[in-house]
């Protein structure tokens, strides 16, 4: 990831746009464009060929689903272009096929579930860097709608730690929440990869390849 990533604002209201611009400068990112509809942010990802997107579901001209179609679109042209929605809504038919072409460097956030610059700007960086960034809330309405279970293979447990990979979370991290060592994780995750049929590569993709199957199957 560059040291100032190039970053498109895809968002409909003008204050929060301008807000998510001035703390993106703050945090040392490089923002290209800030765009309010979905024919500007089109053009904008084509032009910019961004590190990083945030980009809001519903803009105009149809105020619908319009900036979650252009990010799908501009993902279809560049596979892995680096993508985070940033919604009030959690949109499962297009969300699962932004997560399903398997490259990550994909997240989806609920504004009201967004509590300080922090966790924003974590989750930005991880995109950018390949991984994912998914509201807890999002995984569990694309697992609640998923009729068939990809996922049947695995431990109540190595669900949880998968669920939580999916958030983001490193080891320690899922240690931490989940009250137990940071080796007992370790295991778990090499269990997932296991029995979802990972094979063994670089850790992080390792992750990002589990979360995708975990997020991206119907």
């Amino acid at each position: 990831m560059p040291a100032r990533p190039r970053t498109v604002v895809a968002e409909d209201q003008y204050l929060l746009r301008d807000g998510l611009t001035h703390l993106l400068v703050a945090h040392g990112f490089d923002v290209v464009a800030a765009v309010g509809s979905g024919p500007e942010l089109a053009a904008a990802l084509r032009e910019h060929q961004p590190d990083v997107s945030i980009v809001d579901v519903r803009m105009p001209p149809t105020n619908t689903d319009e900036g979650l179609q252009v990010a799908l679109a501009a993902r279809r042209e560049t596979p892995g272009l680096p993508i985070l929605v940033l919604s009030q809504h959690v949109e499962q038919l297009y969300a699962r096929e932004l997560l399903a072409d398997g490259t990550g460097a994909v997240g989806y956030l609920l504004k009201d579930r967004v509590f300080n610059a922090e966790q924003f700007i974590d989750a930005v960086r991880r995109v950018a860097a390949g991984g994912t960034a998914m509201d807890p809330e999002v995984i569990a309405k694309l697992v609640a709608g998923n009729a068939s279970d990809p996922l049947a293979v695995l431990t109540p447990r190595e669900r949880e730690v998968l669920g939580l990979m999916a958030e983001g979370c490193s080891n320690a991290a899922i240690a931490g929440r989940l009250h137990f060592s940071e080796g007992a994780v370790g295991k778990h995750t090499a269990n997932i990869f296991a029995k979802l049929g990972i094979s063994a590569s670089d850790d992080t993709n390792r992750r990002v390849s589990a979360v995708l199957k975990f997020l991206g199957s119907s």
